[in-house]
């Protein structure tokens, strides 16, 4: 009897436990990161009664999860590349906004500028003109402005997120290393244990990317992408945030271990900490310094031809715009007093790229400061001889000490400087400095063109000259020459040149005189309307309008390449997790069913007892009477 009892006993404990694991997973289905779990049965030890064995009814031998280690490592790595992607993508689309928007970008406010100084060439002496061109001038400038503010502005996001994005890595790490210190104490590791350490070392990867490893005794090490250890066993790493040694505003990575802080490679992070580094690296400072680059072409290139101009008042054309120097900054760990001052030596030599200058082995040398290639230096950096570099001149002030470091941005925040130099719109430089004219009783058809100053500084600019055709094919110049004459050639001196158009005949002359002032003379006006298609940039190849064309085709590029990439992995990452789903997840027909073959056994477990008592109620009956 007590056989009967305790074999319906067991059946009816055993299966109330497989209900309740049924209901647990049913109670989780939208748990992330769950895995259903699974009761397994086994018979109890039978009992010997001499004429054999009779069986005990059954228990619960384990309460597993259902997991496979494969599709969980293919989850995790998915997840991780997934979010590196997502966040490039959502920041470069971001810069590409600013870019290509005409509400925002720099084209539609670079085109009005220039549209407004072939305005003045067409009217040079209209007040309204020239107010005009300043009006468009100060808006460009604004635009620049602008952009370098929203482009600090998201040097400031990536900043922070890195300083948010460590302290939760900090507390995934803490939490893994502690759960690891509980499955390695224990024989058998509660499967919801299990799923909440699974589900952490997800989103630890989802932030720094890289793999996790099991080791002996059911602890989990996880590795960044670069390898550096963020937990290993029950031994969490702290991950931090330094100041950059060359710019104090800016946020580094770095790894605290053993009492010391070391600063991680951002090239070789990976997960959401990744996406910040190389939209930084590779979308963010890259546009900084092609804007730059571009601000700087505009304001050298425009002021150069701006003071080869006469403005109203007679006077030599000064500066247009105000354009920054190059700005260099010492490592904070230099040891020497050495100091550069930067100025642009070639700008078609200058193309954006940081550099990094440092005194090694008694010799200053310079490499790129993204990739470590080596860029050519020559000079001393004495005042007489300064060192030259990738189109910008370094004077030195001060000793350097053997290791010293310089960190050189040309271009970065040239954008931030520009700014219009005059306020006065009759300052503006729109005539020629000098114009020629043919004298009324010329006998050929020779007409002059339009004035050019080859040498602004020329002291003999502005003197009064004649030019005399001797005969057709010879001319001179204030009596000197003869010089040869071929139509079509170039008649120079003094920093002025022109072409006639026709042909001279003997006895003919021009006079060269200076532009008096108040003059309606557009001359120069008509130069610095061209100057946007002027190839100022990449040694003479490039202009300023195809440089901002490209600009703005790479930030879409980058966008569109970053977006096409986070929408494949997102595919790959939605396969991943399909493949574990089928193999962990919660079904809720699979659960019914068992549910209802659970409920069946149970309630014939509960009869076996109920028989067993009506058996032994009739034996107490019997033995009553």
């Amino acid at each position: 009897m007590a056989n009967i009892l305790s074999t319906g006993t067991s059946a009816l404990l055993a299966f109330q436990r497989a209900l309740s694991t049924v209901s647990h997973n049913v109670a989780n289905l939208n748990t992330p990161g769950y895995s259903r779990q699974t009761v397994d049965f086994e018979a109890r030890s039978p009992q010997f009664i001499g004429a054999g064995y009779v069986g005990r009814g059954t228990q619960v031998s384990d309460v597993r999860r259902v997991a496979d280690d494969m599709a969980n490592a293919r989850l995790i790595d998915s997840g991780g590349e997934l979010a590196r992607l997502q966040q490039l993508s959502s920041l470069s689309n971001r810069v590409d906004s600013l870019m290509s928007e005409s509400t925002t970008g720099i084209a539609g406010v670079w085109s009005n500028f220039f549209d407004s100084v072939s305005a003045l060439s067409s009217n040079a002496a209209a007040p309204a003109e020239r107010q005009n061109m300043l009006g468009q001038a100060n808006a460009m400038t604004t635009r620049f402005h602008q952009l370098q503010g929203q482009f600090d502005q998201l040097a400031t996001e990536v900043d922070s997120g890195l300083v948010a994005t460590a302290d939760e890595v900090n507390r995934l790490a803490s939490e893994i290393a502690q759960i690891n210190g509980r499955i390695g104490s224990a024989q058998n590791a509660a499967p919801d244990m299990l799923d909440r350490r699974d589900q952490m070392i997800r989103d630890l990867v989802a932030l720094t990317g890289g793999t996790a490893v099991q080791q002996d005794g059911g602890a989990i090490n996880v590795f960044s992408a670069g390898g550096q250890a963020l937990v290993v066993g029950t031994q969490p790493s702290q991950l931090t945030t330094v100041a950059d040694p060359y710019r104090p505003e800016r946020q580094q990575l770095a790894l605290v271990s053993q009492g010391q802080t070391i600063r991680i490679d951002e090239r070789v992070m990976g997960g959401q900490i990744g996406g910040l580094l190389e939209f930084r690296a590779q979308v963010l400072d890259p546009t900084q310094a092609e804007l730059g680059r571009i601000a700087l072409g505009l304001g050298m290139s425009f002021n150069a031809g701006h003071t080869s101009g006469v403005d109203q008042y007679g006077d030599m054309g000064g500066p247009f715009f105000d354009v920054p120097a190059p700005a260099i900054a010492g490592h904070s760990a230099n040891t020497g007093t050495a100091r550069f001052t930067a100025a642009v030596d070639d700008l078609a030599a200058i193309d954006g790229r940081n550099l990094v200058v440092q005194l090694k082995d008694g010799a200053w040398s310079a490499t790129d400061a993204q990739t470590g290639a080596t860029v050519p230096v020559t000079g001393s950096g004495a005042a007489n001889d300064p060192l030259r570099v990738a189109g910008v001149a370094l004077s030195l002030d001060g000793a350097a000490a053997e290791g010293d470091r310089f960190l050189l941005q040309p271009t970065a925040q040239a954008a931030r400087g520009l700014n219009v130099a005059i306020s006065d719109p009759g300052r503006i430089a729109a005539a020629s400095p000098v114009q020629v004219q043919a004298t009324l009783g010329n006998l050929g058809s020779a007409k002059p063109g339009t004035v050019r100053v080859t040498d602004a500084a020329d002291p003999a600019l502005r003197t009064p000259s004649n030019i005399e055709f001797i005969e057709g094919d010879q001319y001179t110049i204030d009596g000197e020459g003869p010089f040869a004459y071929t139509p079509g050639d170039t008649i120079s001196a003094n920093g002025w040149s022109f072409v006639l158009d026709g042909i001279p005949s003997a006895g003919d002359s021009f006079t060269m005189a200076a532009t008096a002032p108040g003059s309606s003379n557009n001359g120069n006006a008509a130069l610095l309307a061209g100057f946007d298609d002027a190839k100022a940039l990449n040694g003479g190849a490039l202009s300023l309008n195809g440089a901002i064309s490209g600009l703005t085709t790479a930030v879409g590029s980058a966008a569109r390449h970053a977006g096409y990439a986070a929408e494949a992995q997102a595919t790959l990452h939605a396969q991943a997790f399909a493949a574990r789903e089928s193999i962990s997840g919660v079904n809720l027909d699979e659960e019914a069913s068992n549910m209802l073959r659970m409920q069946q056994a149970y309630q014939a477990a509960a009869q076996i007892i109920a028989t067993a008592d009506t058996l032994f109620q009739s034996l107490l009956g019997a033995v009553r009477r």
